[in-house]
């Protein structure tokens, strides 16, 4: 069970640091707008926290935590760059953190949906999950005031 429960922590962990890294990337992007980037950086400083607990879990069922993101997740901050090329920085870094917290609230649903794990580890996956959906909220929030 360990090894399972290990696996399921480290996948949701690689996609907690991917979402971390798109709430830096954005905050990077929205420089000129102080507010915007100080909650940005806030909401990244959330999600490092809850990376933490991740990997302790990991570490006090005897594994090795994720310490870097997924190629995924690297595959779509470059086509983010890429598509920010003929949009406005802003618009295209709010609309991949809108898809990236989607994608992370479908697969921490998957996890516990198709796995059976101990309390604590439902506890913290229902924490992110909570947290994803939270940001997704936020994305869309932001979003409209783009559009």
């Amino acid at each position: 069970m360990n090894d399972v429960t290990i696996r399921i922590l480290n996948s949701v962990t690689k996609a907690l640091i991917d979402s971390s890294q798109g709430y830096q990337a954005c905050a990077e992007v929205c420089e000129d707008n102080y507010k915007l980037q100080s909650e940005f950086a806030r909401r990244r400083e959330e999600r490092n926290e809850i990376i933490s607990e991740f990997q302790n879990h990991v570490r006090e069922l005897g594994g090795d935590p994720a310490e870097t993101g997924s190629l995924s997740g690297a595959v779509h901050r470059g086509f983010t760059r890429f598509s920010s090329l003929f949009r406005d920085d802003e618009v295209a870094a709010i609309s991949a953190l809108d898809d990236g917290e989607e994608f992370l609230a479908e697969k921490i649903e998957d996890k516990l949906k198709d796995y059976i794990v101990d309390d604590s580890t439902a506890e913290l996956l229902t924490k992110a999950h909570l947290a994803a959906k939270k940001g997704e909220r936020f994305a869309d929030m932001i979003g409209q005031n783009f559009k």
